[in-house]
């Protein structure tokens, strides 16, 4: 057991202790932060990669605790039961990133590996081919002086093909590994790119987050849906030359100004949600429409949730981006 996990238990025992003899109310917020540390602590990945972010989840959960124990005022401790949510998904990103990390490295190394064993051995055949060329030459020098320059000259000749052919097997093997690579680079966007439920349209790949990240008439992003966000961010950084336009929209209630402030709030925080991912400001830019641009009928209340949203127009790899 670690030195951060004896720490964090012993604070989580003696809030624990302090709860049962004042016995607060149970706390939704609390509780699921205590389930998301349990299982970030139980991956191993995250133990190995990310002990400190892991530490400060358990530090900030601790402090959450001793809130609720304390019968702190109840706002007070969903704000730190929050924080400590956003820690351990810190944790989590930077286990995941630091793993994929490792894995290019050694896909990479293997890489090297196999364009070294392919050079030994076409330097292997060139000088098995050179050894029998100067042996036959040798052979034709004895005969007589014609057919000794005679040979030189097929010899030259038969060097020149070998390393006009060696130089064709080269460019066809770095082909061949480039094409393999790209393939490669194409299926994992694809992937990530169905991962986020992303859609083709006429601005490029669109990613639309409904409003359940915010409560009505509010523009903080909730805790519960900040998995998508997290992928967004995921996806940015893992393709740096990928700019992201963040479109805030509402229905059509309530009045326009209010609206369209509230879609420009929205966007902004989502767009400083991927900034504290460690996504590069100059990959962002935000902007509120209010309630213009709808995508269904504000007539009811299925339509009016469709059109309170956050659309995510992402550019193609030049970094190019489509306006409205």
């Amino acid at each position: 057991m670690t030195t951060h996990r004896i720490a964090t238990l012993t604070l989580l025992a003696a809030a624990a202790l302090a709860a049962c003899s004042s016995m607060p109310e149970n706390n939704a917020a609390l509780d699921q932060a205590r389930s998301d540390y349990r299982s970030a602590e139980a991956n191993p990945q995250t133990q190995a990669l990310a002990p400190a972010e892991l530490k400060q989840a358990g530090d900030a959960l601790a402090r959450a605790e001793a809130a609720q124990a304390h019968r702190d005022d109840r706002a007070q401790v969903d704000q730190l039961a929050y924080l400590a949510r956003q820690r351990v998904a810190l944790a989590q990103e930077a286990a995941n990133r630091k793993g994929s990390e490792a894995a290019v490295a050694a896909a990479s190394a293997q890489r090297d590996q196999m364009r070294l064993a392919a050079r030994t051995r076409e330097a292997d055949a060139a000088t098995q081919t050179a050894n029998a060329a100067q042996r036959d030459a040798a052979s034709s020098q004895r005969q007589a002086e014609a057919a000794q320059r005679q040979a030189e000259a097929a010899q030259r000749q038969s060097m020149a093909s070998q390393q006009q052919a060696d130089a064709a097997r080269n460019d066809a093997s770095v082909s061949q590994m480039q094409a393999g690579d790209a393939e490669a680079r194409n299926a994992a966007l694809q992937a990530q790119l169905r991962d986020l439920n992303a859609k083709q349209t006429d601005r490029g790949m669109v990613v639309t987050i409904g409003d359940l990240l915010f409560d009505s008439g509010e523009s903080q992003l909730k805790s519960g849906g900040m998995r998508n966000v997290e992928r967004l961010g995921g996806f940015l950084k893992a393709y740096p030359q990928r700019r992201a336009l963040i479109e805030g929209y509402t229905d059509s209630v309530g009045g326009e100004n209010a609206n369209q402030a509230l879609s420009a709030r929205r966007a902004d925080a989502v767009k400083a949600a991927l900034l504290g991912m460690g996504v590069a400001p100059g990959q962002l830019s935000a902007q509120g429409y209010g309630e213009t641009h709808p995508v269904a009928g504000n007539g009811n209340a299925g339509g009016r949730q469709m059109n309170r949203r956050v659309e995510v127009v992402l550019s193609d790899e030049n970094g190019v981006l489509s306006p409205r």
